[in-house]
């Protein structure tokens, strides 16, 4: 019977393309999920996987017997997720990713208090400003901000999000101020690398929605490098306001093309799609959901 206890982490490995990826979300080293994968095989006496040292793959018979295990794991997590929902302490481990800088100036200072709120919770936290694989990567839960993309996932709104389109004020006093959207084409826009939708703005205006097609000499993929470009007066960037607020305050920055508002976005909880949400996961969006929306 010993064999049973494989097949989770057999489906693990599949899931997430890896060794590497099924051990950080079981908990486990990339040799102990080796051992018990080789195990496994040979209590079946046939191999599952294919293996070599860039990538991993189902056999024929690895992705029959896969397609027969997958349901039956998934409904003993089903069972351990609805089990969880009865706990009155949330415990175990939670894997989340949250966006770099986000995750730097807002989720990272909530973490002591979450934690000594539940004790029993492990939490690993990824910090990353790629979209990230849920799924592939082992995680319950991830916090992304804008548009998000048709998928299987379930999103939360956990709060709002405001951008606005800003210079310092060197940078202006040597370039001028755009006053309407079409003027960014004569100056130095900073781009933002995954910036959701592409590197067009778009502008509220009484006749509509109006697309610019910025351009400029900085594309980087790290919210804080386009802040201190901006800072430093390199040009004119389209940054959300929880990054360039106390700037604005301040007049270190200048908020521009007021009349013409950018679209609201949300920050939101994702997760994987389940008939039953562990307590673990509803707890800190919950948690989450009360911090955030009540900011300053």
């Amino acid at each position: 019977m010993e064999h049973f206890s494989a097949l989770p982490i057999f489906v693990t490995v599949v899931e997430c393309g890896s060794f590497s990826a099924a051990g950080q979300k079981l908990g486990l080293s990339k040799s102990a999920i080796s051992k018990r994968i080789t195990q496994l095989e040979q209590h079946l006496g046939i191999q599952l996987l294919q293996r070599t040292t860039r990538s991993l793959s189902l056999t024929d018979a690895g992705a029959r017997y896969f397609e027969y295990i997958r349901p039956a794991v998934q409904l003993t997590q089903e069972g351990l997720d609805a089990i969880s929902e009865l706990q009155q302490t949330p415990k175990g481990n939670l894997r989340i990713s949250v966006p770099m800088v986000f995750g730097r100036l807002y989720i990272a200072p909530l973490i002591a208090e979450f934690l000594k709120r539940y004790p029993d919770i492990q939490l690993q936290m990824q910090m990353d400003d790629k979209t990230t694989d849920l799924i592939a990567g082992g995680f319950d839960l991830a916090i992304r901000i804008g548009e998000l993309p048709d998928s299987s996932l379930i999103a939360r709104k956990i709060a709002p999000c405001m951008s606005v389109i800003c210079a310092s004020t060197a940078y202006l006093s040597q370039h001028g101020l755009p006053l309407t959207p079409s003027g960014l084409t004569q100056h130095n826009c900073l781009f933002y690398s995954y910036f959701q939708d592409g590197v067009e703005w778009s502008f509220h205006s009484p006749d509509g929605v109006q697309r610019v097609q910025p351009k400029g000499n900085y594309q980087v993929n790290n919210s804080d490098a386009i802040h201190q470009a901006c800072l430093d007066g390199l040009g004119v960037a389209n940054l959300p306001r929880f990054i360039v607020e106390s700037d604005l305050q301040a007049g270190r920055l200048q908020a521009l093309l007021t009349d013409f508002p950018l679209p609201e976005h949300g920050i939101y909880a994702v997760y994987p799609q389940r008939k039953y949400l562990p307590t673990k996961v509803t707890v800190l969006i919950e948690f989450l959901r009360d911090k955030l929306t009540n900011a300053d």
